[in-house]
């Protein structure tokens, strides 16, 4: 088996105080991967920053022999800072988000009264548009501009599976709020559309999961189970009642 075929292997990582759930994800044939919207541990009542998070994530990839190639982030998030710019200090990997990370950032600086805020995106080290390709080792990856939940939302979608960050939850929890500043409901339906417009069998990872009725953390899911039993998605068959 040549690496453009093998499976990408997914492992979930839960952040417990904010619901977020990070990603290893590596081609088995090339021992490459790339990290997705991993989190800063950050405690509310001293304002301190930790990496706690980061280094798990690191010990895992020392621990499996991996070469980090990518840290993704999805979207700029509200619920906690990201631990992008640490891991690229540590591994040597570029950092990436989609290009309208930079609309979201002329949001904020105004809204916060920030003039000498450099809105332009360069906290990353690539910009990506919609539609862009790239690899992790040998498996062919692609953007997919995915906005509702903010202006600059992305799925990633790596060989056979897509990081689906604020879209759609697991099919018990429905679909991510549209309601922060440049949040757009009509335009979460449309993106969450394109999302179920893939094959029926790729597996979808979310961004988040809020343990309904205090079940256990889960994040996988499939086209075909979110289509058949996600309670927001079943409830509305148009842009309209959604």
């Amino acid at each position: 088996m040549d690496a453009s075929s093998a499976k990408l292997q997914v492992a979930g990582f839960y952040d417990k105080p904010s619901g977020s759930i990070q990603y290893v994800v590596a081609d088995p044939q090339t021992r490459r991967c790339a990290i997705i919207d991993p989190v800063l541990d950050f405690d509310e009542k001293s304002g301190r920053t930790a990496t706690k998070n980061a280094d798990t994530l690191l010990d895992f990839i020392r621990g499996n022999g991996l070469e980090v190639e990518w840290i993704l982030d999805t979207h700029p998030h509200a619920d906690h800072f990201s631990a992008a710019h640490y891991l690229s200090t540590k591994t040597g990997a570029p950092t990436a988000i989609g290009e309208k990370v930079v609309d979201v950032q002329k949001l904020w600086k105004a809204i916060y009264n920030w003039p000498g805020f450099p809105a332009d995106g360069s906290q990353w080290n690539r910009l990506f548009a919609d539609g862009e390709t790239f690899s992790v080792g040998g498996i062919p990856a692609k953007v997919l501009f995915s906005p509702g939940h903010t202006l600059a939302s992305i799925t990633y979608v790596i060989g056979d599976a897509a990081f689906i960050h604020d879209t759609l939850f697991m099919p018990d929890s429905g679909t991510a709020r549209a309601d922060f500043p440049g949040g757009s409901a009509a335009q979460l339906w449309r993106s969450i559309q394109n999302i179920l417009a893939l094959p029926d069998e790729t597996r979808l990872f979310v961004g988040h999961d809020y343990q309904t009725e205090g079940r256990e953390p889960l994040w996988e899911s499939t086209v075909a189970e979110q289509k058949l039993g996600n309670t927001h998605v079943a409830a509305c068959r148009t842009e309209a009642d959604f």
